[in-house]
């Protein structure tokens, strides 16, 4: 885990915050509040978590070697409460624009013989169904949100396509979901541009009831509430604001 060096007092709680990369062929460095955090970062990787304490964060991408002066991406003031578990995805909008969003980590414990799949939606490209095992379970996603489920742990066969159609937008993956385990899955790139990819994020904090298994690999969602919004209102986390991008929180 990569602990920042941030200022804040000694007692601010903190949160577990992690860095995805969805922008296709275009390797960053990114600094938080002025320094350097993560060099040559490359499209498709996670990074994380990194501990920050509860306060605001400057967030700047830059290409590799050059100054916070020259970023291509900045997000002042980026308000991290404290003890959440959350994701800033560098990712493409509809319009094939650069552009940030955060979202709120479900990592609350999954029951006994089930894992959890989030599926979040962040390439440039229209609305989504996601098939498992050639059948629908998530049906007209788009871009910047997400869906989850609880699934069977076990290997399920996955893939993307236009929604209300069965073109395939990116081929068939195999998932295997351990049980209590948390992942969430990423689709990036641009469907213009034929970079369309995916990305899978393996979430830590979460267990399965009654056995506490750690969380490992993840399983697909279906369009519900997800508990994670849940949680970030009971603990108060009404908002996460990056740029004056508010957090993108499950469809309904």
């Amino acid at each position: 885990m990569t602990t920042l060096a941030t200022g804040s007092p000694a007692w601010a709680a903190s949160s577990e915050v992690y860095v995805v990369h969805g922008i296709p062929a275009t390797p960053v460095d990114v600094y938080v509040n002025g320094a350097i955090t993560l060099r040559g970062f490359q499209p498709g990787q996670v990074a994380g978590p990194l501990t920050l304490p509860e306060g605001t964060y400057d967030i700047d991408i830059t290409k590799p070697g050059e100054p916070v002066s020259s970023a291509i991406l900045s997000v002042p003031d980026a308000a991290v409460p404290g003890g959440a578990n959350l994701s800033i995805v560098a990712h493409l909008n509809t319009d094939d624009k650069p552009t940030i969003t955060p979202f709120v980590n479900d990592v609350s414990a999954v029951p006994a013989g089930k894992a959890r799949l989030v599926v979040r939606h962040t390439a440039a490209a229209p609305a989504v169904d996601v098939r498992a095992a050639g059948t629908p379970v998530i049906s007209g996603l788009t871009n910047p949100h997400q869906a989850e489920l609880e699934v069977d742990a076990g290997t399920v066969s996955a893939d993307v396509v236009l929604a209300g159609t069965s073109t395939v937008a990116i081929p068939a993956t195999d998932l295997n979901l351990a049980e209590g385990s948390v992942t969430v899955v990423y689709a990036i790139g641009s469907a213009q541009a034929k970079t369309l990819a995916v990305v899978a994020q393996v979430l830590t904090g979460s267990h399965t009831a009654p056995k506490g298994v750690d969380a490992g690999d993840g399983g697909l969602a279906a369009d519900r509430p997800t508990a994670g919004w849940a949680l970030a209102a009971s603990l108060g986390l009404l908002l996460l604001v990056a740029g004056g991008v508010k957090l993108a929180a499950t469809r309904r």
